[in-house]
Order: C-alpha cells, then sequence, then structure tokens
C-alpha cells in the first residue's frame, strides 16, 4: 500500500464505507499542463484557484504516470488504473509502418472501468466536455475531444457527430457559445476555455449531471511555445481561471453550489526544453527502422512522447535486436548519454506503463525526444515539453478540492494522478472496482457524531 503523506494535526487512513454519499454533484476540472504553482504563487493571475485553496484540500504536487502526457493522464483520471491497466499507453498508438497521425480518442479502447461506466450501472448521470478517449463512451451528455483527419484545425464535424446525445453540440451553441467559427474549438487561442467553459455551465444548468468533468487545453499549447514562463502563459493561466469561474458561477446558479465538491487537476507539468534528440537516427544508421527498404523489414523503432522514447521491436522475443540497441547507447559519448538514462522493462512494469515497450528512454530536464529517422540526431529545441519520467517537481501536475465533502483545510506532499477518480467515486457513493489508487486520509469532512 503506498504511504500517504500529509500535513495534518492527525495521521489516520481513511476507510470510506461501500456507497455512502457525500456529495450530490462533482465537478472535475483538468488543465492542461497544470501547475502546482499557479495556485501555490500569488504573482500567478489565478484567483479562483487561489480563494479555493484557502477553502479545501491541495497538493503541493501530483505525481503523474509515465509517459506524463495528455491521453494517458485522463485515462488515469477516470479510471484511478496506470497506463499498463487501462490501455491509453500514450496519446498516439505506435503504428509499425510509421505514424500516421491517429489518436487514441474512442472509449472502447479502454480496457478498464471508468467513472462513467460506474455512474451508469448505479443510475446516476455523467457528463463530459472536450475530455480525451470519450468518442462512444457511456457518457449521458458528451462534447468529446475530436477532430477529423481531414480536417484538424476545424474540429466541429466531427463533434457534432460523435456529440451524445444527437444534436447536444448544436443545442449547445444555441444556448451557450453562439454559433462557433473553426477557431471557436482551436487550442492556439484562449477562447476556446471560454467557450468549453459556457458549455459546461449550460449543461450544469439545463440537465444537473452528477459528474461533469471538462478538460480546458490553452495552457498546454501556451507552455509548448514558450516553456514554463512568459506573458502568453500566464495569459493562458488566467483564462483558465476565468473558466472555472464561470463554472462556478453556474453551480451557484443552479442552486447545486452547496451539495457539490469541485476539483480541479491536470495531466502534467512542463519543462523548459533546449535540445531535441531522435534516437531513430541511431536506429535507422544501423539498418534497423526498414526505412530505407521496404518498412515491413523493420526491426526496431522509438515512439517518442516528449521527454520519453518507447523502444518498439517487431519480434518483442528478438534478444538480438534488443541487445543491439542497448549496444548503440552504451557506445555513445559520455556526453550523450548523459543527457537521458534507459528505463528496463521490469522499472516500466513497476510504475505501470506501455507493456508493449522493451524499454524507454528518460531525458534528462532540458532534452526532448522526436520521431524521425532522418537528418541530425540532435537540433535545436526551445519551447516546453512533458512527457517526463515523473520523479521531479517541474513534471508534477496539481491538485485542489473544496465544496460538499471536502475537508475544509488540508495540505499534501504528494499524491498520485490515480487517486483522484477513487476519490470522485468516494464522494458521490459508487465503487471503481479496479482502480489502483487510494484515498487519502483527510481528504473528507469529518462526520458528525450524533
Amino acid at each position: 500500500m503506498k504511504k500517504a503523506v500529509a500535513i495534518f494535526s492527525f495521521i489516520l487512513f481513511f476507510t470510506p464505507s461501500l456507497f455512502a454519499q457525500k456529495a450530490k454533484y462533482v465537478v472535475l476540472v483538468s488543465v492542461d499542463g497544470f501547475r502546482p504553482d499557479f495556485y501555490l504563487d500569488p504573482s500567478w493571475p489565478a484567483p479562483n484557484m487561489q480563494q479555493m485553496l484557502k477553502k479545501g484540500v491541495h497538493a503541493q504536487g501530483v505525481r503523474g504516470v509515465f509517459p506524463t502526457v495528455t491521453y494517458p493522464s485522463h485515462t488515469t483520471l477516470i479510471t484511478g488504473a496506470k497506463p499498463a491497466k487501462h490501455g491509453i499507453v500514450y496519446n498516439t498508438p505506435f503504428e509499425p509502418k510509421g505514424q500516421t497521425g491517429r489518436w487514441y480518442m474512442e472509449a472502447k479502447e479502454i480496457k478498464t472501468e471508468t467513472l462513467w461506466d460506474a455512474l451508469r450501472n448505479a443510475g446516476l448521470k455523467s457528463s463530459a466536455v472536450s475530455w480525451p478517449v470519450t468518442v462512444g463512451a457511456p457518457i449521458d451528455y458528451n462534447i468529446p475531444e475530436t477532430w477529423s483527419s481531414n480536417t484538424p484545425g476545424d474540429r466541429r464535424g466531427a463533434t457534432s457527430e460523435q456529440a451524445t446525445p444527437k444534436g447536444l453540440f448544436e443545442e449547445v451553441q444555441e444556448f451557450a457559445t453562439g454559433k462557433m467559427d473553426a477557431n471557436g474549438l482551436n487550442l492556439k487561442y484562449n477562447g476556446m476555455n471560454e467557450n468549453l467553459a459556457r458549455i459546461t455551465a449550460y449543461l450544469i444548468g439545463k440537465y444537473k449531471p452528477n459528474l461533469i468533468a471538462v478538460h480546458l487545453p490553452c495552457t498546454d499549447g501556451a507552455q509548448h511555445e514558450d516553456g514554463r514562463e512568459s506573458d502568453n502563459v500566464r495569459t493562458a493561466v488566467a483564462s483558465a481561471d476565468h473558466a472555472i469561474g464561470t463554472i462556478i458561477e453556474a453551480l451557484e446558479k443552479a442552486g447545486i453550489k452547496d451539495s457539490t465538491a469541485i476539483i480541479i487537476t491536470g495531466d502534467h507539468g512542463f519543462v523548459d526544453t533546449h535540445t531535441g534528440i531522435s534516437p531513430n537516427v541511431w536506429l535507422e544508421q544501423a539498418g534497423l527502422t526498414g526505412k530505407t527498404a521496404d518498412r515491413g523489414n523493420w526491426k526496431a523503432s522509438f515512439l517518442s512522447s516528449g521527454g520519453a522514447a518507447f523502444l518498439h521491436l517487431k519480434d518483442p522475443k528478438d534478444e538480438k535486436t534488443l541487445m543491439q540497441v542497448k549496444k548503440i547507447l552504451a557506445a555513445l559519448p559520455a556526453n550523450q548519454q548523459n543527457l537521458f538514462r534507459v528505463v528496463e522493462r521490469a522499472e516500466l512494469d513497476r510504475v505501470g506503463a506501455s507493456p508493449d515497450a522493451v524499454l524507454a528512454l528518460a531525458a534528462k530536464q532540458g532534452i526532448r525526444f522526436g520521431n524521425s529517422a532522418d537528418g541530425a540526431v540532435f537540433n535545436p529545441a526551445p519551447g516546453g515539453a512533458h512527457g517526463y519520467y515523473p520523479d521531479f517537481n517541474e513534471i508534477r501536475t496539481g491538485f485542489i478540492a473544496t465544496g460538499a465533502g471536502i475537508n475544509k483545510q488540508g495540505v499534501y506532499q504528494e499524491i498520485g494522478l490515480e487517486d483522484i477518480a477513487p476519490l470522485i467515486a468516494s464522494l458521490l457513493g459508487i465503487e471503481l472496482k479496479q482502480a489502483d489508487g487510494m484515498v487519502y486520509p483527510g481528504m473528507f469532512t469529518p462526520v458528525k457524531k450524533r
């Protein structure tokens, strides 16, 4: 069992009684690229988050999954399971003949029970707004995060087609956002956060789902572009905080604020970068990628995820090729070897990473990986990245919770991303059987003795 680390006047493991509901409603807000300093450091323009900090519980950091990228992380947030168990191990699946740009979007690819499943089984209502891996999910009111490969810059068509119930996307445009143009759901613009908040607010007021989860993505794009600190990043944080304020106000308007728990969290932190590495160039030089001939002749290939790169073999039992790759890495000059470390299969098992990778490279801060097998191995890479092994502060995400059922004051040094879904399940009095996470001591409002 994991050890809970908390700052409290008492330390007591909390064993929630099954099906004891503590909140009638839960709002889960994920701010993409959410960092604890947004609410711990008052210089950031986040008054709603910082006010929540004073009224509930929070963590100084949340340990993520490996790789610390959006789709595996968001699936952990609604399953309480690590990627190896829930099946969404990267943003994009490994494709042996070369990456086509396909993302894990469809809920049928999740291998474990989700909060959506548990809510439906309990006869409760759910809603999601721009939540990853929700196309076709058993969600009552769903505006999924989706796009067409033919028009990736314009998400409206795919969103309309895949929203449930049919016509919901048109409904929210009529009553919440107004008719959107292509940029209305373009994460390059902070207006997307505002549109998603208005949609969430409308769904709260109209349908009052027991759980509504919304993904606010714009802070991620700003940090990829500029790194951890810039005027654009601060504007994006202010945009996310304003969206949170819109959602909180909707709860008050709907008359359900006092019976609602609000959780603000994220998927990963961010790291400033300066250098990119393309490890597939090493494999191509050794004739292992099959790129220069028929791609079907490939033997080994790295799939990069920002601060991590995962090695896949055509034959997972091909020890000869695995040893050849290890020799290539071991023969690199010391100054290049120092830019990353090799994560062996046994360690990948311990952290619940992709079961199909035979090893991974974990970049040091400042370094990020790419998928190219062409050109130079090393290239300038300014801006920011994530995906790193979750063992240092900058890559941690954040957590604040307040409202119904939540303790009025509590500080946790660190919790795990997998612990948030069990918290939500316990608040709503439902069971999430396959979760790896736990509910931390002191998280809930103490029950008054009669």
